[in-house]
């Protein structure tokens, strides 16, 4: 593995109460796999043994309803893990883990996770700090959905993309979320038709510039506004 790719997965709250021998020697136990768009991870209903800390590229989490519409619980890059929380609380699979862009992540079995937890107590606080981390998210993404009207919600997934994917270019923040008008209305809940008229709204008002599966932010202070 190389550098660079040590230096993002040491982000994982996996990683970041280790020291270094500690945290290298964990990671060379983890099995590695390369996954292309359109593969997945896991299912939803399959049995949760082991987690996911991802390297290069970005996972989905969807959930799927009984008639098979899908809803995007999140988008997850380099650095993030996931899968977790079967560990904490056995079970089947809560969602499914699509690859949105090639991506090479490393997993860790649940028994080998216990027996490293044992001895470093440490890192399942850590663990427990990020689930509560997402818990906080989720519990915000309810609050927006009841309280906050779809634009607002838009504004804000864009600046959630952009904290985790966005890079500086000469015109803003440029991020290549690489979802689809259809994922990214997912991850909104709103119909793909709403969230492309706020977005053209957006970019009428001239504070984004709209491109294939990527946006590039101009006015990251009415974005804030709006999102409120």
């Amino acid at each position: 593995m190389g550098f660079v790719d040590r230096q993002v997965v040491m982000k994982a709250p996996l990683f970041s109460a280790l020291d270094e021998e500690s945290a290298r020697g964990l990671l060379d136990s983890m099995t590695p796999h390369r996954l292309a768009r359109g593969e997945s991870v896991f299912h939803e209903g399959d049995p949760g043994d082991s987690l996911y800390v991802i390297l290069t590229g970005k996972v989905k989490l969807a959930r799927s309803s009984a008639d098979g519409r899908e809803s995007l619980l999140a988008v997850l890059g380099p650095g993030e893990m996931f899968g977790e929380l079967s560990l904490f609380d056995p079970g089947p699979r809560l969602s499914t883990g699509h690859v949105v862009s090639t991506t090479e992540l490393v997993s860790l079995g649940n028994d080998a996770l216990r027996l490293f937890l044992a001895d470093h107590p440490e890192v399942a606080m850590q663990m427990l700090a990020g689930l509560a981390h997402r818990l906080r998210r989720t519990n915000e993404g309810l609050s927006d959905l009841v309280f906050t009207d779809v634009p607002g919600r838009v504004a804000k997934a864009l600046l959630d993309l952009s904290d985790r994917f966005g890079r500086r270019s000469e015109e803003g923040l440029h991020v290549a979320h690489e979802l689809t008008q259809e994922e990214l209305a997912q991850l909104v809940g709103a119909s793909r038709e709403t969230v492309n008229k706020a977005l053209a709204d957006f970019a009428h008002r001239g504070w984004v510039t709209l491109g294939a599966k990527s946006v590039t932010l101009l006015d990251l202070e009415r974005l804030h506004r709006r999102a409120r």
